[in-house]
């Protein structure tokens, strides 16, 4: 993750490949452009068959600095690969705010998403021949307290030279007082990177891209946000899609991910890069 020309390297990942066609395509589109580097699958969604997994690898030979990744799933509404997982909302993961207070009550047992993020690391292998270059969470499951300790040694076990994303990035007190989540994350963050870092495996430096989807943000404004002081190496999540039904019918994040991929295509984008002094090459 060494920076070049003096430069700053970082990763610009895509969540949700796999959510739906109209996610795929935006994705595939961006990488083809050099508008990403790393994108990560939902091997649970709904989008996942052969095709589309044969046409990220195309897109990713276009751009073969791109990094593909597991996004690990285990909220609602998707549901578990493993037979006999739990804890269940009917046949589906829970919600994440209750998954959440399971993990921060300890009324979870790891072994059950240690299981789940091996299935999840074992058909990724099958669709991609390979072990992903990284692992995160959808929602940032892999921070929840309990389901940490299950992911981690999932991917210590299965795919030890994967990087892990962690959700903490140092911020001055007056941005860490404005958004609540970053703090949240910021919390759950360090104890993620305690137990990352004692099971041998690598994690992002630094990390951005959180804020409230349910505003009509000025996204390129947030981007300029996230990129200043972002160090070498460190990562910003976004959601860029189009929307089609099924999106629509499985997330409530519809049409900010239409202005992400519209912003990211654009010049504005690649300006911000360059007065950045940030490179995703």
């Amino acid at each position: 993750m060494s920076a070049a020309a003096g430069l700053r390297r970082i990763w610009l990942c895509a969540d949700d490949y796999g959510i739906s066609p109209g996610v795929n395509r935006a994705i595939r589109d961006l990488i083809e452009r050099g508008r990403l580097n790393a994108t990560s699958v939902m091997m649970v969604g709904p989008a996942v068959e052969r095709s589309e997994i044969e046409a990220l690898q195309a897109s990713a030979k276009v751009s073969p600095r791109c990094a593909i990744g597991l996004h690990v799933t285990l909220s609602a509404p998707f549901r578990p690969l493993t037979m006999h997982f739990r804890p269940l909302d009917g046949d589906m993961f829970m919600p994440f705010p209750k998954l959440l207070r399971a993990g921060v009550l300890r009324r979870l047992d790891r072994e059950f998403f240690r299981n789940e993020v091996k299935a999840q690391l074992a058909a990724f292998a099958e669709a991609f021949g390979r072990v992903p270059d990284f692992v995160d969470g959808h929602q940032h499951v892999q921070l929840y307290p309990q389901v940490r300790d299950g992911f981690v040694d999932a991917v210590a076990e299965v795919a030890p030279n994967a990087w892990v994303r962690q959700g903490g990035r140092d911020l001055p007190l007056r941005q860490r007082l404005a958004s609540p989540k970053a703090i949240v994350l910021d919390v759950f963050s360090a104890q993620f990177r305690r137990r990352a870092g004692s099971a041998g495996l690598s994690f992002n430096p630094g990390f951005a891209g959180a804020y409230d989807f349910t505003r009509a943000a000025d996204f390129g404004e947030l981007m300029r946000q996230f990129l200043e002081g972002l160090p070498d190496g460190g990562l910003v999540m976004c959601h860029p899609g189009f929307v089609d039904d099924v999106l629509a019918g499985l997330d409530p994040m519809t049409d900010v991910r239409e202005r992400e991929h519209a912003y990211l295509a654009g010049d504005a984008f690649a300006r911000l890069l360059a007065d950045s002094g940030a490179t995703l090459g």
